[in-house]
């Protein structure tokens, strides 16, 4: 690496599935107060991009490449500048949790704070999301998980269009518990054609979203997407069965999420005991991502 220009930092958070989009490009997704800090150190050393996952070394850095990639070919900077970058985060990676996105929007958002420029929240989600194509981490491009990651809230949209159509600020504060099994599963390696089986029956839950009825949603969202690929709904279930308001599995899984009021949470928690795996305790992201 040759001299260094500039750094840049930035925060992003992780999301739960409200709706998975992968089935009809229709989503919703509900942001939670897991984060990802990215470090984006450009270098007077155009096209040479090294990146490292501190929170988990075995990951190939072929996101943050595509990201940095991308943010320097829209300001024509490519040809200048090189980087190297840094991400930590205690989002657990491929496990349905929107790790990519929120690693997406923290990497967008130091590059450009690092190159000293200033764009608007969208350009900045798309950046993220065009580089998540580039680097095959979403099928849709995840524009739903990606604005949950970013804005907060619960968040529908229309990937396909790459539209927010509606932002719900629940007015409870609920606690979110997310059981992470020890396996990984890649969105690169789902069968998309498999998941559109279900489209008629997504739409539907997409349009109860609308109208507000998300929790519900949740909840057949993820009783569905199990069904279809091939998981045990029992975790989902017994959730419900301890007073969670919502629960399901949260994108291509296998994590499950579930909602809960606060007096319920300790209920929740010894129903999931009995289950492999790592308990996470989150709340509901209000907070935008942002330049640190």
């Amino acid at each position: 690496m040759r001299d260094l220009v500039s750094i840049g930092r930035a925060v992003a958070y992780g999301a739960v599935t409200v709706i998975n989009a992968i089935s009809c490009g229709l989503g919703a997704a509900l942001g939670i107060d897991l984060r990802t800090e990215a470090t984006v150190k450009l270098v007077d050393n155009p096209g040479v991009i090294e990146g490292k996952v501190l929170s988990d070394p075995s990951e190939k850095p072929t996101l943050i490449e595509s990201v940095v990639r991308r943010v320097l070919r829209y300001f024509n900077l490519e040809d200048q500048y090189g980087a190297y970058v840094e991400t930590r985060s205690n989002i657990p990676i491929a496990r349905g949790l929107k790790s990519s996105s929120a690693a997406a929007n923290a990497i967008t958002l130091a590059t450009v704070s690092a190159i000293g420029e200033e764009v608007d929240d969208l350009t900045i989600i798309n950046m993220g999301v065009d580089a998540s194509i580039d680097a095959r981490v979403t099928v849709t491009g995840a524009f739903d998980d990606a604005c949950a990651s970013y804005f907060g809230n619960i968040v529908i949209t229309d990937n396909y269009s790459r539209r927010i159509l509606k932002v719900f600020q629940p007015e409870e504060d609920y606690e979110v518990l997310i059981h992470v099994p020890p396996l990984k599963a890649y969105t690169s390696k789902v069968d998309a054609d498999k998941m559109r089986i279900i489209s008629g029956e997504v739409k539907s839950l997409h349009r109860m979203a609308l109208e507000g009825n998300y929790w519900h949603a949740m909840t057949l969202n993820g009783l569905i997407y199990s069904a279809i690929l091939g998981y045990d709904a029992k975790i989902a279930i017994d959730a419900l069965a301890a007073g969670a308001v919502a629960a399901g599995l949260s994108g291509k899984g296998p994590a499950v999420a579930a909602i809960v009021h606060r007096d319920r949470v300790d209920e929740v928690y010894s129903a999931w005991e009995k289950y492999s795996g790592e308990i996470i305790h989150a709340r509901i992201n209000r907070e935008k991502a942002h330049v640190l």
